[in-house]
């Protein structure tokens, strides 16, 4: 008999920001895999948001302590699936995006949590393309090397249940000063949780970091404090020694004379 697949629960944090919200869900709604439910986080909004997302068939959580960190937080703890996938309201994703997400996880049972690349939807041509793979490629490298791990990208992953269980009450959810996916990368980093870069798990977002240079400093204080809160826990030649030391194989001794195993 052939098991039951993962049910998935999808959770997008939103503020103010119905337009993007709108063809979201509209692509959402119409993936090839259909998820069991669409938590929409309401951050305070006092634009359509929340109703539009009713509408649209989502399930409406209210998190009033702003910031992406808190609304984040609270839609993965509402959410119910077995896989809960993130993603942004301005995110835009293929038909298949939840069909490959629960492919990735059906192959690999040690597999926690998972991410893919963007590109930008509202930055087209070469200069678009280029831009997305900077930011993508300085992200992915970057802080991965902060985290010693492949970090999580809030505007397209997953992860198990479990997974955020086991590090729902060590993330940074009540500081709106650092990036929720971050911070999360280095909690699962640092339970030992097994995260994995898809090239082909791909979404559309808005390159809203390119519409201003205040935006861009202020993305890069968020970096900086997040680094500094989750380095003040563990610092990254530790956190590095900690990876190498999971990654070595376990010696094998063989079995004794009376055939037990001495491993």
């Amino acid at each position: 008999m052939t098991p039951a697949r993962p049910t998935v629960s999808v959770v997008v944090p939103v503020l103010d920001d119905a337009e993007h919200l709108r063809v979201c869900l509209a692509l959402l709604a119409a993936q090839s895999r259909p998820a069991l439910e669409m938590v929409v986080v309401d951050n305070g909004c006092v634009d359509d948001s929340a109703v539009l997302a009713r509408a649209a068939g989502a399930r409406v959580v209210h998190e009033p302590r702003r910031g992406v960190p808190a609304a984040a937080a609270a839609g993965l703890d509402a959410a119910v699936g077995e896989l809960l996938v993130r993603c942004d309201a301005d995110t835009r994703m293929p038909a298949d995006w939840l069909e490959r997400i629960v492919a990735r996880f059906d192959a690999d049972s040690g597999l926690d949590a998972l991410t893919g690349p963007g590109t930008f939807h509202d930055q087209p041509g070469l200069r678009g393309r280029v831009r997305a793979a900077l930011y993508t490629g300085a992200y992915r490298w970057g802080a991965g090397a902060a985290v010693a791990a492949t970090p999580v990208w809030g505007s397209n992953c997953a992860l198990r249940a479990e997974a955020w269980q086991a590090v729902r009450t060590r993330v940074h959810r009540e500081r709106g000063d650092v990036h929720d996916d971050l911070d999360l990368s280095f909690q699962l980093a640092l339970a030992g949780r097994r995260i994995r870069f898809d090239p082909d798990l791909r979404v559309e977002v808005a390159g809203r970091i390119f519409h201003s240079l205040r935006q861009r400093v202020r993305q890069g204080r968020m970096a900086v404090t997040t680094l500094q809160v989750n380095w003040a826990r563990l610092s990254p030649g530790r956190r590095w020694l900690r990876r190498a030391a999971r990654s070595r194989p376990r010696p094998h001794w063989g079995r004794g004379p009376d055939g037990q195993s001495r491993d």
